[in-house]
């Protein structure tokens, strides 16, 4: 197999007038960004919302959520490979525009499967943006240390759209439709369109190998059939044979892509990359915190709305500190790095989030937002490790032609762990929810779609318990409420045990610091030629 660092090298980047324009250009595509991560932190504070105006069931919600993570997963590597080829800056401003035209669509979605379509399309223009922000980054910060810095603060600007998307999705809900909370997307995307195009340099790599088809349906299909048995497993049961025969396909597929990139003279991610730990593990850790994190996120707005009566301004406010946090963390990250090595910050940052997951299973009815707040900080404060640590290990080992792809490695494993955090939280949510909410109402007879409405959430049932009134109304929303706690635990419990898992694996096998290799000579024939400027 060819070696990771015997890849053709791509010529260096530009740097636009110096350190300053470098920093500029972060700027520029970490606000960009923001957009991504902004719209899911919205997002989760208005499922709620979307339980009321739409009608969607629990089930509904997590497809309206992965969804997104399928179409993002499913084409990033597509997407990081072609940044590589054809200029990493051209298909970051392609994203932008998809992104913005899905996210307009998803304002004036009408029905849930509209929405669910639109957050699709939304996701194709993420997996075209979030690789290629990551390469521009590696390329432009060749220095390690500077390039530690810039990671950061990238990871921090995650961390910062969490941040304000709770408090601007609460104050869009109280002020203007649920639509409203995409709307907010297109701004941004206009304006880094802009901007990108004057203050982001261009690059990609001179020796690229030529295109690989066959290796990009693989992976196209292959992860989009594992993501949609991750999704639909809590929908159709984890035993269905149509969910192990797509989980199984998709499998099938993926080794055959692997086999395909081992065989193939041009592949379009060089499996070489898996054979360093720093690469390998880092994705891994990275997959594993995320896998905590996003579920947690799911059922978080749902229990500070439903289960404490917060409205969506509210609970942003107080999903707030939480966010705060990571922003504040994420930029010392790497320095923690520096003196005590990426294993050690990695282990750590996930052992915390496994504590604030297991502070948070342990919430019962009678809880306070003072009982579970502290969980909600060591969220923050993991992630606010992990995620720079990792990054910075994983892109170190990539060699300059092939960032895009790389990252987009990476990218892969946060919406894989993500997309199964949801699915598997979820699932244990409401198959608890279920178990416990059936029997009491089996006596009652309820009609089908009132029956459906108050097993397919809380939301539901505690709608129809205001409707109904009295005391029948006060044991149903006793037995929802009690409902929805029990299965938040037991979800919340597994992910607990998942991030433990990461911590060992990352405290067992991820290296502390990188190899020390030569550099490769400057390409004496310059700076990579803008694309467009080729009449391409």
């Amino acid at each position: 197999m060819t070696n990771v660092h015997d890849m053709p090298q791509a010529a260096p980047t530009p740097e636009a007038g110096g350190a300053t324009s470098r920093w500029i250009a972060l700027v520029v595509l970490c606000v960009s960004l923001l957009i991504v991560t902004l719209d899911n932190t919205i997002l989760n504070v208005a499922l709620p919302t979307l339980v009321k105006e739409l009608g969607a069931t629990t089930t509904q919600l997590q497809w309206i959520v992965d969804a997104y993570a399928l179409a993002f997963a499913g084409l990033m590597l597509v997407a990081g490979s072609s940044a590589d080829r054809f200029g990493r800056r051209r298909v970051f401003t392609a994203g932008l525009a998809v992104f913005g035209a899905a996210s307009a669509w998803a304002a004036y979605s009408g029905s849930v499967g509209m929405l669910i379509a639109a957050r699709s399309g939304m996701g194709v223009g993420a997996a075209m943006m979030m690789p290629a922000t990551l390469s521009i980054i590696t390329e432009v910060f060749r220095d390690p240390g500077e390039r530690r810095r810039a990671i950061g603060l990238w990871a921090a600007t995650s961390g910062l759209g969490i941040a304000i998307g709770p408090v601007a999705g609460g104050l869009l809900l109280e002020h203007f439709w649920w639509g409203s909370i995409f709307w907010v997307n297109i701004p941004f995307a206009l304006a880094g369109l802009v901007c990108a195009r004057l203050l982001v340099p261009e690059s990609r790599n001179p020796a690229a190998l030529r295109p690989d088809p066959a290796g990009s349906v693989l992976s196209i299909v292959g992860l989009g059939l594992l993501l949609w048995a991750i999704i639909e497993a809590p929908v159709r049961g984890w035993s269905s044979g149509i969910v192990l025969g797509a989980g199984g396909a998709g499998l099938a597929v993926l080794v055959c892509f692997v086999l395909w990139e081992r065989a193939t003279s041009h592949p379009m991610l060089n499996l070489g990359f898996f054979g360093d730990q720093r690469f390998s593990f880092a994705t891994t850790s990275v997959a594993l915190a995320m896998f905590g994190q996003f579920g947690a996120l799911f059922v978080l707005t749902q229990y500070l709305q439903f289960g404490l009566g917060y409205s969506a301004l509210a609970t942003g406010v107080r999903v707030l500190p939480v966010a705060g946090l990571l922003a504040l963390v994420a930029p010392s990250s790497p320095a923690l790095v520096r003196v005590a090595g990426t294993k050690i910050v990695v282990g750590t940052g996930l052992l915390v989030i496994a504590g604030g997951l297991w502070q948070l299973s342990r919430a019962e009815v009678s809880s306070t937002y003072g009982n579970v707040v502290g969980g909600m900080l060591l969220l923050g404060l993991g992630a606010g490790l992990v995620v720079p640590a990792a990054l910075d290990s994983l892109m170190g080992t990539l060699p300059p032609g092939d960032t895009g792809v790389g990252s987009a490695s990476n990218g892969v494993s946060v919406q894989l762990g993500g997309a199964l955090g949801v699915a598997v939280i979820g699932s244990l949510l409401t198959t608890r929810y279920q178990n416990r909410m059936g029997p009491p109402l089996a006596p009652y007879h309820l009609p089908h779609d009132v029956s459906d409405a108050v097993l397919g959430s809380l939301g539901g049932a505690l709608e129809l318990a205001v409707r109904v009134g009295g005391t029948s109304g006060r044991l149903l929303t006793a037995f929802a409420r009690s409902a929805f706690m029990s299965g938040m635990g037991l979800g919340l419990t597994v992910g607990a045990v998942v991030a433990t898992a990461g911590a060992a694996l990352a405290f067992a096998a991820l290296p502390s610091r990188p190899r020390v290799t030569t550099p490769p000579p400057a390409n004496p024939a310059g700076p990579d030629p803008d694309p467009d400027s080729e009449g391409n």
